[in-house]
């Protein structure tokens, strides 16, 4: 199951975070249809946050799991 993640931990905090702040800003803005459009991407954010898995990542060839902005894999610091 761990192979098909392809976004990093990083990735997938800033989805959660940015999804959450359109989802709250979708909840308080005026015109329906944009408010409807924000609440969908706030929510496909959350979604492959949580997840970890990206279908545009997937069609895109991208992975940013395992690089070197992965916090997983960050060198540990030198005392």
């Amino acid at each position: 199951m761990a192979k098909d993640h392809n976004v990093g931990m990083i990735d997938r905090i800033f989805r959660v975070a940015f999804g959450i702040a359109f989802i709250t800003g979708s909840l308080v803005y005026i015109e329906p249809l944009l408010s409807y459009l924000v609440l969908i991407l706030g929510a496909i954010l959350v979604l492959t946050g949580l997840f970890g898995k990206c279908p545009a990542y997937s069609a895109l060839g991208i992975n940013t799991c395992g690089g070197m902005c992965d916090i997983k894999k960050m060198p540990k610091a030198k005392d």
